[in-house]
């Protein structure tokens, strides 16, 4: 199998009809999702061929911008709370090249695919060469945000966030759980936001749930933070001009949300997956499914998602390989 079939078998497809509207469509976690290619979603922290590659361009981001990841001071012990579920996570889930071993709070991390092994003490500053967090998202391949729940409400207090798309974790910082959604169309209105933080405040120490979110971005671009958006920005032009079935990608987000055991908090994953059109027009049911999905969007989603001028073209795209597959 090439790596383009590969990362093709992998994809998580976020349609299930010929329609798409905005909903929390939050489930239980893990749970292996079968397409016409392969499969997804069969564990929490999903290691695949691009594993090394991701966690090389997350460093070289933090390297350029280190203020992609930050925390408030009352968010240390969870940041260690994260740090410790995330690799008992990868420990259980690739027990063939990663573990942990504890002895009380000293532990041992073995990371064969790195070539890493790391000795620390839960809780001390200086056994690690980089903070807690920051040190979580150079294992993984997810961006981290952690919320702290107070006053009836959930706050974005902590993240290491890489790969955002079109938002910044430092901006974001400290603000609660509404006023981040706040640019959503229709959620707000509809409840959507306030019901899904509620679901999330009643989450029990060790659930594991998720959902799935989808966009689009100009070529294989993980980075589309606003905090880059001089350097990302430009490249959209080339959805103007360029071959639209190589320059535009689906871009996907799995979301993870775990209630971490000792501190309380909450850990938003989110594993960024990009495919391009080319790829999806391979699919017979996932081509016909998003050009039946782009018909029915509203104008605000349209808008929101910033396909209101592509969407003509990208349906073309699709129905002219409809035509030659038949």
């Amino acid at each position: 199998m090439t790596p383009d079939e590969a990362r093709l078998s992998r994809f998580p497809w976020p349609f299930t009809g010929d329609a798409y509207r905005y909903s929390a469509n939050v489930e239980p976690a893990p749970k292996l999702r079968r397409t016409p290619v392969g499969a997804w979603g069969g564990s929490v922290l999903d290691v695949d061929a691009d594993y090394e590659a991701e966690l090389t361009e997350r460093a070289a981001v933090l390297a350029r911008d280190p203020s992609r990841h930050v925390e408030l001071p009352h968010m240390r012990a969870a940041t260690w709370d994260a740090l410790a579920w995330g690799l008992r996570e990868l420990a259980a889930t690739y027990p063939e090249t990663m573990s942990l071993r504890a002895t009380g709070r000293d532990l041992v991390w073995t990371n064969g695919r790195l070539g890493l092994v790391q000795a620390f003490r839960l809780g001390d500053e200086d056994s690690l060469p980089l903070p807690p967090l920051r040190f979580l998202a150079s294992q993984i391949q997810e961006d981290v945000v952690l919320l702290d729940q107070r006053e009836g409400q959930l706050f974005a207090d902590a993240g290491c966030v890489t790969f955002a798309s079109n938002w910044s974790m430092a901006f974001d910082l400290g603000m609660s759980f509404r006023e981040i959604h706040g640019p959503v169309p229709h959620d707000l209105a509809d409840g959507a936001i306030p019901r899904a933080e509620q679901f999330l405040m009643r989450l029990q120490p060790g659930e594991v749930f998720r959902r799935i979110n989808w966009t689009s971005t100009a070529g294989h671009r993980l980075d589309t933070a606003l905090d880059s958006y001089h350097e990302w920005g430009p490249s959209r032009r080339a959805l103007a001009t360029d071959d639209l079935a190589e320059v535009f990608h689906m871009r996907n987000e799995v979301q993870h949300l775990v209630r971490l055991p000792e501190s309380g908090a909450i850990m938003f994953l989110i594993r960024t997956y990009l495919l391009p059109l080319g790829e999806i027009c391979r699919v017979p049911e996932w081509r016909r499914q998003f050009a039946a999905v782009l018909r029915t969007l509203p104008e605000d989603i349209l808008q929101y998602k910033g396909l209101t001028a592509l969407r003509p073209r990208i349906l073309a795209v699709l129905e002219a390989e409809s035509v030659e597959a038949a």
